[in-house]
């Protein structure tokens, strides 16, 4: 094999990388190569950017653990995260649409009952969610559907981003009723800030992207014979919705959230004080082949 150049450096890299034993991973890395070199010399690339741009991956890496998933924000705040959900989860119109699933997911959260209050102690305007899980095709309820919720508190932040909470916190698995109606009782989100002490909020300093995200509830439903459904609900009206640093918006997932001075909520309980009550409907893409 020639000694690498300026001219055949690239070439030489793909045929190495083509040699993968798994035909995907040939794809993938040959065409990696091909777009970063391409990077290189489009913007003609110094060295003393390549060892800041390997610091930041670095640094990145670092920050990183099992409850922090720095990488996942960078790729978030880059929009390849929304891009790779748009091109994986196109949905037949009238689906309830995908949106990232974002770093501060948790599995296992605890199995909660019909209007059970996952925001027990915690500060804030109560909100009740409620509506039905739907079958796509044909319009019926999907009984007995498992909705993984999670949300930031008050101050935005989730749980997965505090240490010393042991408990699970802003965070249940609700079971629909079998007539796939299903409510949960939380607090009003509000919006916050991506976290700015790392790598990724360091770099956003550094432009006018605005770096909060809007209010909203993270919603995961998985049920055996539909596409899994990664998405949000977002107040109607709330601030940065236009400008979601992680491009997760969208105009199907905006819903408007009604005020209460006092009365009965959605799951038949009294409520002697203010709240709040947004009705969605989940609506699932049944599973292609």
């Amino acid at each position: 094999m020639p000694h690498a150049t300026e001219d055949n450096i690239t070439d030489l890299a793909r045929q190495r990388w083509a040699t993968a034993a798994e035909p995907r991973l040939a794809e993938l890395m040959t065409a990696l190569v091909d777009h970063l070199h391409a990077f290189a010399r489009e913007v003609r690339l110094t060295e003393a950017e390549w060892a800041r741009a390997v610091r930041w991956l670095a640094d990145t890496g670092r920050i990183s653990d099992d409850k922090r998933e720095e990488f996942i924000l960078a790729s978030d705040v880059l929009g390849l995260s929304m891009l790779v959900v748009q091109m994986n989860h196109r949905f037949d119109a009238g689906a309830t649409p995908a949106t990232v699933l974002g770093p501060f997911h948790i599995d296992g959260s605890p199995p909660a009952p019909y209007g059970w209050d996952m925001a027990a102690g915690i500060d804030g305007t109560p909100l009740f969610v409620h509506g039905t899980v739907r079958d796509l095709a044909t319009g019926e309820p999907v009984p007995d559907a498992v909705l993984d919720v999670w949300q930031a508190d008050g101050e935005g932040v989730y749980e997965a981003q505090l240490p010393e909470v042991e408990e699970a916190r802003l965070r249940a698995k609700y079971r629909a009723r079998p007539d796939g109606r299903y409510c949960l009782r939380t607090v009003v989100p509000l919006g916050y800030t991506i976290p700015m002490d790392g790598p990724v909020g360091e770099l956003v300093s550094r432009t006018a992207i605005s770096h909060f995200r809007p209010a909203h509830i993270h919603f995961l439903i998985e049920e055996a014979g539909y596409e899994r459904l990664v998405t949000h609900i977002f107040e109607e009206g709330t601030r940065h919705l236009d400008e979601d640093v992680v491009f997760g918006t969208k105009e199907e997932l905006v819903v408007p959230f009604t005020r209460h001075a006092s009365g009965t909520a959605p799951d038949g309980t009294r409520v002697d004080g203010p709240f709040a009550t947004a009705e969605f409907d989940f609506t699932l893409q049944p599973a292609r082949g």
